[in-house]
């Protein structure tokens, strides 16, 4: 009979909180009925999920809204050379991203070396390991040692474009830049504790806070602080509903918002959408998409007027009239003419230029023509696109996994900067739990090892054909005999201000080791954008969908 009694007062209150839900418009489940957690529904155990996110790019990023794009298309064609490997032309699918308005520049730079300084004052090496190689503006028959001296530190070359940069430490900028921003944001909203609490200037400080405050012991890193690995809740860090009942609050004096009770907190998910996603090197194709800027040429599906260069029109200089004859990019105009004659310079550069300077295109991007060639992430080979997928297509994946600490908890293992360390990914699957305990030894056996070839005996490299068809990019390396195409080779684009026009064509490629460096390529960065691909709905025509039905729980009598 107790049973029976406790069964129906529990329905009760279900359908009680069920009804109170409903009546008052809050959020629930449309397949199970149950409500959401939020600031009413505070139940120990009850489910969040965010229903306030909005989509917006990350600092200094600007939306480009992706579409169909005929990688090539815009290829100066050469008279006599018939269409081959070189002269690739395929019809792809590029989604929507976020990409930087400017190419990174020495300002952008100096501020990364300063972090580095900052936060490890004793590592010289890797401070000296970031450092762009200033040596490249040296010539043998040049007077450029005042650029080796001065062009990435003078104030009068700040806003210019960092060179000498390696496509490896200009990845390592997108993985550094990305945990910055997302420091930035949580500090800013009070999910992490906020900089000024950090420093000691905060309102009402006292020994309590600032004991309860320490200041964390490693620099922030966006994948320990995901993987809970980064035990930092400020007065805004979200509620954490999955503790028991009666659980003791971590963060002294954070309550939820009505209830009048001290609630535990947690660290923020990727689930409350306010993570944003890793900056990056944009794939060869977005960055081609992005150059183009058909979007400027485009009403209902037709492209009035295609395009050979960033901008409309067959030639480099502007035909609009308050600039018309001005050069519109900075480039090599002729062999010996880097700006021309003295008074009416014609691209008012001699070597690089501001990252603001020209007109943008049609996506708002400055200088995706001349100034600086930039670095692209995909691994060159001369067929690429002849092999690549439809959509999205991209040569460079290396698969690898973070490596476990405790396989039991998922906790990662963190290098002294605490980055996380990564290894080879072992498989094309979700592994079994107990092949997950394994790998996990395994790994561990390997790092203990000092045998400097145990990770060559006892692993294999993930094969690309574990999920798929096997890519073609290591045989392609013989086709034609001795070549100097590796897999270490990495795409650069779009011209620079030592190149002639041919380059400053958004289809034109070349390559360089991914260890070396040029004055002639700087870079940019993207961001991958999450959810539909349209960027703006103002204007265009959509199909009506109804709000999701309300679960109501009927009462009987």
């Amino acid at each position: 009979m107790k049973k029976l009694i406790l069964y129906s007062f529990t329905c009760l209150s279900l359908a009680a909180l069920f009804s109170a839900c409903s009546s008052k418009g809050g959020n629930s489940s449309s397949k199970t009925g149950i409500p959401y957690a939020d600031r009413r529904n505070n139940q120990s155990g009850a489910f969040a999920v965010a229903t306030k996110y909005k989509r917006a790019p990350g600092p200094g990023l600007i939306p480009i809204e992706g579409g169909v794009l005929v990688v090539g298309g815009s290829a100066i064609e050469i008279p006599g050379v018939e269409p081959n490997i070189y002269n690739y032309k395929r019809q792809v699918t590029v989604p929507s991203f976020y990409m930087d308005e400017t190419e990174v520049s020495n300002t952008d730079w100096l501020e990364y070396l300063h972090w580095i300084r900052y936060n490890f004052p004793e590592d010289q090496e890797f401070y000296y390991n970031e450092l762009p190689d200033t040596l490249v503006w040296r010539r043998a028959l040049s007077y450029n040692e005042p650029y080796v001296d001065n062009y990435l530190r003078h104030p009068a070359y700040r806003d210019y474009p960092v060179v000498g940069v390696s496509w490896e430490q200009a990845s390592r900028y997108c993985t550094w830049r990305t945990s910055r921003a997302n420091e930035f944001i949580l500090r800013e909203k009070g999910i992490l504790t906020d900089y000024r609490t950090l420093a000691g200037n905060g309102r009402n400080n006292n020994a309590a806070t600032t004991a309860a405050t320490p200041r964390p012991t490693n620099p922030f890193n966006t994948d320990a602080y995901l993987n809970g690995q980064y035990d930092d809740k400020g007065r805004n860090a979200p509620i954490d509903y999955n503790t028991r009942a009666g659980a003791a609050t971590t963060t002294a004096g954070a309550t939820a918002g009505g209830s009048g009770n001290a609630q535990p907190r947690r660290t923020a998910t990727l689930e409350d959408g306010v993570i944003m996603q890793p900056y990056r090197l944009p794939t060869e194709a977005e960055w081609e998409y992005a150059a183009l800027g058909l979007i400027g040429n485009t009403e209902y599906e037709n492209v009035n007027q295609n395009k050979i260069y960033p901008w409309n029109g067959l030639g480099v200089s502007s035909a609009s009239k308050k600039t018309r004859g001005m050069i519109q990019a900075n480039f090599k105009r002729a062999p010996g003419d880097y700006m021309g004659v003295g008074g009416s310079l014609n691209d008012k550069g001699d070597l690089t230029v501001p990252v603001i300077q020209y007109a943008p295109n049609d996506f708002g991007l400055y200088n995706m023509a001349g100034n600086v060639n930039e670095w692209v992430n995909d691994v060159y080979r001369t067929g690429t696109f002849t092999d690549a997928d439809a959509f999205n297509p991209y040569r460079g994946n290396y698969f690898e996994n973070k490596k476990l600490a405790d396989a039991q908890t998922g906790k990662i293992a963190l290098d002294k900067y605490g980055n996380p360390i990564k290894e080879n990914a072992y498989s094309g699957r979700k592994q079994t739990w107990a092949e997950k305990q394994a790998q996990a030894k395994r790994s561990d056996s390997i790092s203990r090892s000092t045998d400097p070839q145990a990770e060559i005996i006892t692993s294999t490299t993930y094969q690309a054909d574990q999920r798929g068809y096997r890519d073609r990019q290591n045989l392609l390396l013989n086709e034609e005999g001795v070549t100097l195409i590796n897999d270490k080779s990495r795409v650069y684009k779009g011209g620079s201000w030592n190149d002639m026009a041919y380059w400053l064509n958004p289809a034109t490629r070349r390559f360089l080791s991914q260890d070396e460096s040029s004055a002639e390529i700087g870079f940019r960065c993207a961001m991958t954008m999450l959810g539909a691909p349209e960027i703006s709905t103002v204007g265009k025509r959509s199909f009506k969908t109804p709000p999701p039905r309300p679960y109501r729980v009927s009462r009987g009598r």
